[in-house]
């Protein structure tokens, strides 16, 4: 795939405050696929559960989208990559799951995740947690996944206004993650995309800290270059104290965006950062 076809762009960076980076981000290129994850959990299990999280991800739908997959869960998920994204989700799920309870030194270990899919002319999408993703078009940024989060719960029943959501102490606490449950139900959904629209994947090291006016207008600022997009971001929340591990994947397609469907039992093209 060429860069006139398809743009990715991503970081991910410990903050100001935090020792370790417990975040995982990961791209496909080819099959138009990127994970970012937020782990949880002391002694660097963190970061175990979230690299856990995007090598299964990224694995296993590659491996379902080259014929090549083991299907440990069925699911029944509309298309193809909303089915692979699913059980990849929960195949995950189960691997953190298992291996918390295996090693002590991960004993309460865990992670969100976000997942996006680029297809025909479709971006499909599934997470656990409160990682975000986002869609630009045009100058409107939109927030197309809905947080698994205390927080969000209020929010929804109206019971507390965005501006306080913005600034709850208990912002932080989920109430979905990979590897807290032996199961789980990830939200997988699917939309039609627009050449040109711009996907945002972020853990809430950046959502925690930046409103959404002024995510969107960074991603305005720098839409024509997103290395610059994705650096500036990181070092405006670093600027703003960078309490939490930041990562930011973006993603946009162009008119002709054709997904690679080549076979390739290897898994080639698998990225991790």
């Amino acid at each position: 795939m060429t860069a006139n076809e398809l743009e990715i762009a991503a970081i991910t960076d410990p903050g100001v405050t935090r020792d370790n980076n417990e975040d995982s981000i990961a791209q496909t290129p080819e099959l138009g696929l990127v994970v970012l994850a937020d782990g949880m959990g002391g002694h660097q299990a963190g970061e175990v559960a979230s690299g856990l999280a995007v090598d299964i991800i990224s694995r296993h739908i590659a491996n379902v989208v080259n014929g090549d997959a083991h299907q440990d869960f069925v699911t029944d998920s509309g298309s193809l990559e909303n089915n692979s994204i699913d059980a990849a989700i929960r195949l995950a799920n189960a691997t953190i799951f298992e291996t918390a309870q295996a090693r002590v030194e991960c004993a309460g270990m865990g992670s969100t995740v976000v997942v996006a899919m680029l297809h025909d002319n479709k971006i499909s999408f599934g997470h656990v947690g409160d990682s975000r993703l986002y869609r630009m078009r045009g100058d409107k940024l939109e927030q197309i996944t809905e947080d698994h989060s205390v927080v969000q719960e209020l929010l929804s029943r109206g019971l507390i206004t965005p501006e306080e959501a913005h600034t709850a102490y208990n912002k932080n606490l989920v109430t979905k993650a990979l590897g807290v449950e032996a199961t789980v139900e990830p939200d997988v959904n699917e939309l039609e995309f627009e050449a040109n629209d711009l996907y945002l994947l972020c853990s809430d090291g950046l959502s925690d800290v930046l409103k959404d006016d002024t995510i969107a207008e960074l991603l305005g600022d720098g839409k024509d270059d997103l290395d610059y997009a994705v650096k500036r971001m990181v070092n405006v929340v670093n600027e703003n104290g960078g309490p939490d591990n930041i990562s930011i994947i973006l993603l946009r397609p162009h008119a002709n965006f054709s997904r690679s469907d080549e076979r390739n039992s290897s898994g080639n093209g698998f990225q991790h950062e």
